[in-house]
């Protein structure tokens, strides 16, 4: 039986037939690494408490977790500690793309959704689900009632990819559906019009949402492993070419890397957090930046 922090790595939790069990094991791994990383002061334990500072009211003071730590840490109001999280989720055909990994781009994103609502749960914090593809396919709104991982989990594990994509108008969409002040969590391979992408990110800057961009491409699209003549299709639906993999490969490198760089420097002048990812990656490096956001919000 593999230990719980192996459950971070995709090649493992894609043995894991059930979506609900798959975001137990991530988010359980996760939290018994940052036990052992810089990363300890943001373990779900400690997220309603704060540091106790001068000028605290001394009678605040959790003595139980001082009993565990050897810390003051003084227990957060509700109005402290409630984060508001949308999950955004792309639907398109492209998302379903899996070279030799396990998980598609849609599983990937679904275990990372799935994972986050089980945390945003547990903490208490209301999180809803949207879905879209070449429009908005569903709306749950943000509850932290207990239930409400078993309705996310259930759209997750009933959405399938397929069609095109419109991410900049759905963005656009979504900025008049969510009235009050959210972090808003993106999950897409961004296979579209950058300029529309981040002419409607910005929207939703000026909407006051914060906003985390998780852009999810497949291992071989990151590193095009591909040798010899290849046949390669149009991800959603289009023509497909025949062309010298490693006549194109230095090229073809240097366009990704240059999406990413762009995406990078433009998404961090707007004030967005951009975390690259590829389905061979290990989920902890999305879970961090969630934790990091969330703790940069109190």
């Amino acid at each position: 039986m593999p230990n719980a922090e192996q459950y971070l790595k995709p090649e493992v939790i894609q043995t894991v037939a059930r979506l609900d069990l798959r975001a137990k094991f991530i988010v359980e791994g996760f939290l018994s690494g940052l036990h052992a990383s810089p990363y300890h002061g943001f373990s779900v334990e400690f997220s309603e408490h704060r540091r106790y500072s001068q000028g605290d009211d001394p009678r605040d003071i959790d003595w139980q977790v001082y009993a565990k730590t050897d810390r003051f840490y003084i227990k957060k109001y509700q109005a402290e500690t409630n984060l508001t999280g949308y999950l955004i989720l792309d639907l398109s055909e492209s998302m379903a793309y899996t070279y030799r990994q396990q998980l598609s781009k849609f599983d990937y994103g679904i275990c990372l959704a799935a994972s986050l609502a089980y945390m945003m749960i547990h903490q208490q914090d209301p999180v809803g689900l949207i879905t879209f593809g070449d429009r908005i396919k569903n709306f749950l709104p943000a509850r932290s009632k207990r239930g409400q991982l078993g309705n996310i989990l259930a759209m997750l594990a009933n959405s399938h990819p397929s069609g095109t994509t419109e991410i900049g108008q759905n963005i656009q969409q979504i900025a008049s559906m969510v009235k009050h002040r959210s972090l808003l969590m993106i999950f897409s391979d961004l296979l579209t019009d950058q300029k529309s992408v981040l002419d409607n990110l910005q929207r939703l800057r000026y909407a006051g949402h914060d906003v985390i961009l998780f852009h999810i491409l497949d291992e071989a699209e990151v590193y095009f492993p591909f040798e010899g003549m290849v046949d390669l299709k149009e991800p959603e639906g289009g023509d497909s070419l025949v062309l010298d993999a490693e006549g194109m490969k230095a090229d073809y490198l240097e366009a990704v890397n240059e999406l990413r760089q762009t995406y990078q420097e433009k998404l961090r002048a707007m004030g967005v957090d951009y975390v690259p990812l590829d389905t061979s990656m290990p989920f902890d490096k999305a879970l961090i930046e969630y934790l990091s956001q969330r703790k940069a919000r109190f």
